[in-house]
């Protein structure tokens, strides 16, 4: 196998050096921008709520989608900050989660493909070869790195996470105090300021599934039986008559069902928003908390979900200061996800590191805004992929690297959506247009170029026209650029990704076990040290009275020594790195 640390150290030190505000110009009204950073600079140190639901672009009433019954998000986009450019670093939910927490783009730490805990799993209908073969696996960040909460958590917030967490790294102790399907404001001790991420899936693609229609898994089946159930009671059925087909679906009947269905799952998630929101305020907790509502990535539809085209990265993204402070300001510059982790951790007035690939975008007044966003896309569950696209206020430029691949490649998961089942059916009939039979075509060019102005849906292909030449050496040129300072490990094969740099011979690294260390008594007090032997170790640890450990305590984030308080008898300690196996706990008497 041939050796690729070299690739491996320029990522990371273009990842080290690279500095977020590196490539930025204005492109937002300057009012709106120092209104915003006054807004941020006049919250010490505020809770932080962050939404992040589920497989939606921004179909929004605020945002102008007349046929959206969304009073609550509306009522939170009138009273904040709302971006209308904002795009996540994939167009699939564990890549763009794994850019969200990370803050690096997931091809720059081996989180690009999805996902990496069913490499080589056969999910396709009896009949068909898997093309992916393989080991599960998890992402092994650069020791230096951390999850934004967890940085957040050594600055001194609470962390807790309710729902889905899929960042592609495992999921490590140290990032939260507390996470869980149940968790709420009630698991709060209230001793510190909160860091609350909720997930929400009323929207999720697989809430269009149909149970006589589903041919995944019975668990599939009886997931999707549950979710229809939501709809009973005499809940209200948008029209599909009355419902937009988007210009990359053709306009049949299914296609319209679906879409329609979709409005009602959306009204089921402003219900949801309209509930968090109203638990902060019975809550007296408003005035103290900065809101943010997101999603992972664009619409669930075919040809939106996992591609890198807008329809599969641009979300809504919304964020409600205390006390009305610069409620109703609409920004447009650029914002990408990996932005979330420097902008949390400056608005909760934490260090930044130096190797976070975003920018501040709520606290900095520079004036300084992004130049391009950039996106990519790996292997979809059994169908091994790679693409990469960068994006200015105009165009998208998009990259094919694989030959052979289509873009509506058969992936079992999608095939349960009445979109995509009419899709196949109209391509075999021969009623598809030729820009929608082009999805099933094998021979998809090497690059393509869309002009985002007069061509929102990217349906027309300018790649090879001449008078757009410039446009595509330039979005090239950039694309080039930023990947070879973020340290895009794209030469690599998913396999050779793997062996070479994060499980050697397939197998999962362990964490080493924390040494513990007791220091002399200081003033009657004794003061513990805790380390770990693994580069880049996490420790928790938690103090144990006589009657022993309650299992469902707390281990704290260990930071710096502590002193051993009154009464305990034991210290529990245990290590964790991202994507290695965790540590056993190591139990020290106090006696």
């Amino acid at each position: 196998m041939r050796s690729t640390g070299s690739i491996r150290i320029r990522g990371i030190l273009a990842i080290c050096l690279l500095s977020p505000l590196a490539v930025m110009l204005v492109t937002m009204r300057p009012a709106a921008a120092a209104a915003a950073a006054d807004t941020s600079r006049q919250l010490k140190r505020p809770n932080i709520l962050l939404m992040v639901v589920e497989d939606l672009g921004p179909r929004i009433g605020a945002y102008g989608d007349t046929l959206a019954h969304t009073p609550n998000i509306d009522k939170l986009a009138h009273e904040g900050v709302m971006f209308t450019q904002a795009f996540t670093a994939a167009g699939v939910c564990s890549p763009s989660r794994a850019a969200l927490i990370m803050g690096l783009h997931p091809e720059t730490f081996g989180a690009q493909h999805m996902r990496v805990s069913s490499f080589g799993e056969i999910r396709i209908p009896p009949g068909n070869a898997a093309l992916s073969v393989g080991i599960p696996y998890e992402a092994v960040p650069p020791a230096y790195a951390k999850a934004f909460p967890e940085l957040l958590r050594a600055a001194g917030y609470e962390t807790l996470n309710k729902g889905k967490t899929d960042y592609q790294i495992g999921n490590p102790f140290s990032i939260w105090d507390i996470s869980g399907d149940d968790v709420s404001l009630d698991d709060w001790s209230g001793e510190k300021p909160f860091f609350l991420m909720m997930s929400d899936n009323n929207t999720h693609e697989s809430r269009l599934f149909r149970p006589e229609t589903t041919l995944y898994t019975p668990r599939i089946v009886d997931r999707v039986a549950g979710y229809m159930g939501r709809f009973k009671d005499g809940f209200p059925f948008s029209d599909p008559l009355d419902v937009t087909v988007p210009g990359y679906l053709p306009d049949t009947p299914r296609v319209r069902r679906d879409l329609a269905r979709q409005y009602d799952n959306i009204r089921l998630l402003d219900n949801w928003v309209g509930t968090v929101i109203s638990d902060l305020a019975r809550r007296s907790l408003l005035d103290s908390t900065v809101i943010i509502f997101t999603t992972d990535h664009g619409d669930g539809f075919p040809r939106a979900k996992r591609t890198v085209y807008d329809s599969g990265l641009h979300v809504p993204f919304i964020v409600r200061f205390p006390k009305g402070q610069a409620a109703g300001t609409v920004r447009h510059d650029l914002i990408s996800f990996v932005d979330l982790a420097p902008s949390l951790l400056s608005l909760g007035r934490a260090p930044l590191p130096s190797y976070l690939q975003g920018r501040d975008v709520l606290t900095s007044d520079r004036g300084l805004a992004r130049t391009h966003i950039f996106a990519a896309r790996g292997r979809i569950d059994e169908y091994p992929d790679r693409v990469r696209a960068v994006r200015d206020s105009r165009y998208k430029y998009v990259r094919n690297e694989i030959p052979g691949r289509p873009q509506l490649a058969p992936v079992s998961y999608r095939e349960n959506a009445l979109m995509m089942q009419s899709l196949r059916d109209e391509h075999s009939a021969g009623r598809l247009r030729p820009a929608f039979s082009a999805y099933f075509s094998k021979d998809r060019p090497l690059e393509e170029l869309y002009d985002i102005y007069t061509d929102p849906h990217e349906t027309n292909n300018l790649a090879d026209h001449p008078q757009f030449g410039h446009v595509k050496t330039r979005l090239a040129r950039a694309l080039q650029d930023h990947r070879q300072q973020t340290g895009d490990l794209a030469p690599l094969s998913e396999t050779e990704m793997v062996l070479d740099h994060m499980w050697p011979k397939g197998e999962q690294p362990k964490t080493l076990a924390p040494l513990v260390r007791i220091n002399d008594a200081k003033k009657g007090k004794r003061e513990i040290t805790v380390s770990s032997l693994t580069g880049g170790a996490s420790i928790g640890y938690r103090f144990c009275e006589a009657q022993g450990c309650d299992d469902d305590a707390r281990y704290h984030l260990y930071t710096q020594p502590v002193i051993v308080p009154p009464h305990a008898v034991t210290i529990e300690s245990k290590a964790i790195r991202y994507g290695f196996a965790e540590s056993g706990v190591v139990v020290r008497s106090l006696e």
